[in-house]
């Protein structure tokens, strides 16, 4: 009896990870997601068009975007029948996101398929780098992540597909619902979503990243760099990069 191929495939959530990544040995090709899906235009019924939304919000030519970032997605599409895929993301609302868009493009696929969610689970629930500790996790700890992998059943990828769709389409009031759903796949969906939704208040007043900014600015330091720290220390669960907070932090200083 003829054995039947897998192809595995880890993909990782920035370059941070994909240094690190070969050091641990596991088995499989590289796929590396360099975006930013919680920031920006999101825009287009399929996958060029929102490639052509991404490239413009980016200020990235579409060659650039293609280049940089897209191609990794083609790989994911173009993965043969039978394919192991392991989605090496964070808890936090970046990561999340990202994963939810990947979840997507994965679920559409007809081929025969496995997928697993790969957690920092080498972390205690009170370690500070809880939401964010792939980057500095050491190859031992990479491989106690790996095997403490969670399947993805069709049930956990069609309902990240929905957290996808509604948050593509800014549908708070959906993300709220499915939040509500337990599901191990997604272990602390509702602190993600709840942190996402009061970026955006119904009542006109500053998100909560803004209101956080605002109170350590203004009793801390001003400095960006001091700032970064203390709001990573604060809110991490956003897992904002510094392109992200920077954007933030002017508007907050602009007001002052």
């Amino acid at each position: 009896m003829q054995k039947t191929f897998i192809m595995t495939y880890h993909i990782l959530n920035g370059d941070s990870l994909a240094h690190s990544f070969p050091d641990a040995k596991i088995e499989g090709d590289m796929i590396v997601v360099r975006e930013a899906l919680m920031d920006g235009d999101l825009s287009g019924d399929n996958l060029n068009d929102f490639c052509r939304s991404r490239a413009k919000f980016m200020e990235l030519t579409e060659a650039e975007y293609h280049n940089g970032v897209a191609k990794e997605f083609e790989k994911i599409i173009n993965a043969p029948d039978n394919a192991e895929f392991n989605l090496w993301f964070e808890y936090d609302l970046f990561c999340q996101v990202n994963m939810w868009f990947v979840i997507s493009i994965i679920n559409s696929l007809s081929i025969k398929k496995k997928v697993y969610a790969v957690y920092t689970s080498y972390l205690d629930r009170n370690d500070k780098r809880f939401w964010n500790g792939f980057g500095q996790a050491t190859s031992r700890e990479l491989k106690i992540c790996f095997a403490d992998r969670i399947h993805l059943n069709d049930n956990d990828l069609q309902f990240g597909q929905d957290l996808w769709a509604a948050y593509k389409s800014d549908d708070l009031e959906e993300l709220i619902r499915l939040a509500k759903k337990q599901c191990p796949a997604f272990p602390y969906l509702q602190e993600v979503v709840k942190a996402h939704v009061e970026r955006f208040p119904k009542d006109g007043t500053k998100g909560r990243p803004e209101r956080v900014l605002e109170e350590i600015t203004k009793n801390i330091s001003t400095d960006f760099h001091q700032v970064f720290k203390e709001f990573w220390s604060r809110e991490s669960v956003y897992g904002f990069g510094d392109t992200q907070l920077k954007e933030l932090y002017d508007k907050v200083m602009h007001y002052r």
